[in-house]
């Protein structure tokens, strides 16, 4: 790439600029019906109760993409890790390095503060993606299975009973 990235952590003010990101990988992942996310959400959730970060990719000053994560744990490990949330490069900007630029300034991070890994989820659909993680060295875990429990179904959960 001619020009550099710079990049920075997003403050309170860049909340709307996020809330954009997150519609256009929606809308590239075929989900954006499902983005219920608002400005008011994201910046109590950002900024106020300080579960994730974001990390903005800019070339002369302009967004070009970012990276959402927050800091999980291994039992394993005993130690903390970095799990990536969300990853987008404005279709414009793909192909120039920023991706990978994005990823290795995570992995700077992660070992700055100690963790033991770096961690994501990937579509099974999308193959330039998973190609580009493979290219990188990422491993697939393709034992596990994810298992997700929302909406009502979690509400329901919460509030049964334990057994006596």
């Amino acid at each position: 790439m001619d020009t550099p990235v710079r990049f920075r952590f997003a403050e309170r003010e860049d909340t709307p600029l996020v809330l954009e990101f997150i519609i256009e990988l929606a809308r590239y992942e075929k989900l954006e019906d499902q983005v219920v996310a608002d400005v008011e959400t994201l910046e109590r959730e950002l900024f106020d109760e300080g579960g994730a970060q974001v990390l903005i990719a800019e070339v002369d000053g302009r967004p070009v993409g970012f990276a959402l994560f927050f800091h999980n744990f291994s039992t394993f490990l005993g130690r903390r890790g970095l799990y990536l949330e969300d990853l987008y490069v404005r279709p414009a900007w793909r192909g120039r390095g920023i991706g990978r630029a994005l990823l290795a300034r995570l992995a700077r991070i992660a070992c700055e503060r100690g963790c033991g890994r770096l961690e994501w989820w990937c579509l099974d659909w999308n193959e330039s993606s998973i190609g580009f993680y493979r290219f990188l060295g990422a491993e697939a875990m393709d034992e596990w299975t994810v298992y997700r429990i929302a909406g009502d179904t979690l509400r329901h959960l919460a509030h049964e009973s334990a057994p006596e």
